[in-house]
């Protein structure tokens, strides 16, 4: 039996990150497809007022790997990377 659970847990708050998404999803997808075992990628939704969080949802529908958290307001990235930690799965965690 193959285990699933990650090996690895990227773990990244956003803010208002609307226009960057697409192309830190293109970067980490490329790094993720090489790295020796599971991946997921957790992204926590700090509070955005953009469409952050539109676009996490997508993310999730078209990428297993990818979890999501989001505050109903901002507070702060070490709150952010706190709660990404928190629900993270993985035996290596990095942290952006």
């Amino acid at each position: 039996m193959i285990d699933t659970t990650p090996k690895y847990s990227f773990v990244i708050p956003i803010y208002n990150e609307e226009e960057t998404l697409a192309e830190l999803y293109r970067r980490i997808s490329a790094v993720m497809a090489r790295m020796d075992g599971p991946v997921e990628l957790i992204l926590i939704n700090d509070g955005s007022r953009d469409r952050s969080l539109e676009l996490l949802r997508e993310l999730h529908e078209k990428d297993s790997r990818i979890c999501y958290l989001s505050f109903a307001r901002n507070f702060g990235h070490q709150i952010a990377v706190t709660a990404g930690l928190n629900f993270s799965t993985g035996n290596i965690v990095i942290v952006m």
